[in-house]
């Protein structure tokens, strides 16, 4: 049985080797394939996992009053806790076309692949991280068709040790929300936000926001708003 240590410098020299030999298009797939192996070679075997997650922040805008244009812009410092990380993990999922556009930083969105109702995006960070290395990444996600109805939601789960947790919701000037509250879904708590939580943009859109240092891991938090 292979060493939990001799894994991951074991995949990447595979990939590299394999980079060299394949044109580019089918690093994606290559990557991917590698990636999925390795994670059931580490199942169960590395609790800490690849990384932790120093400061999340997501923000979600609407943009138009009928809910058919949102963006997405996530922020996600983190430290890897493993020597040779070549990728990252970025997950989507919900109703409408959640994926209108698409973009990340640093690295390149090399694969997308389902599992179950959730999509898994794979960003190639084109060199190996060591141990104790820290790096931010920024994702910004177009959604169209995704909040049409009265009453809708946002969810964000933890399933990475995180530090501070901040997400954020901004509606237009022209519809603004009844009432916007969170959810903890394993903890079956929920939090109406108040004007604590309420700021007026200069433009005249409203954002609300909700913090939490050290959130629950394996937790689902739920932005839930009527308007």
């Amino acid at each position: 049985m292979l060493a939990t240590e001799n894994v991951v410098p074991m995949l990447t020299a595979l990939i590299q080797r394999l980079f060299a030999l394949l044109p580019l298009g089918q690093w994606g797939r290559v990557l991917s394939a590698g990636l999925r192996w390795g994670r059931g070679l580490l199942s169960g075997r590395s609790p800490e996992g690849l990384y932790e997650v120093l400061d999340y922040e997501s923000r979600l805008e609407l943009l138009d009053i009928r809910g058919r244009k949102a963006v997405l812009y996530k922020r996600e410092r983190v430290r890897f806790l493993q020597n040779d990380s070549i990728a990252y993990q970025d997950k989507a999922w919900g109703v409408g076309q959640i994926f209108a556009d698409y973009k990340c930083s640093p690295g390149v969105a090399v694969d997308r692949y389902r599992e179950g109702h959730r999509w898994q995006v794979l960003i190639a960070l084109r060199a190996s991280k060591k141990r104790g290395d820290i790096e931010e990444f920024h994702i910004q996600r177009t959604i169209r068709n995704g909040f049409r109805q009265s009453a809708e939601d946002f969810q964000t789960d933890v399933d990475h040790q995180t530090h501070r947790l901040t997400l954020r919701i901004v509606f237009p000037r022209k519809r603004l929300p009844k009432q916007v509250s969170i959810l903890q879904q394993n903890a079956a708590r929920t939090q109406v936000l108040g004007s604590e939580q309420r700021q007026t943009l200069p433009d005249g859109r409203q954002q609300y926001t909700w913090r939490v240092v050290k959130p629950r891991r394996y937790e689902a938090y739920i932005l839930q708003w009527v308007w």
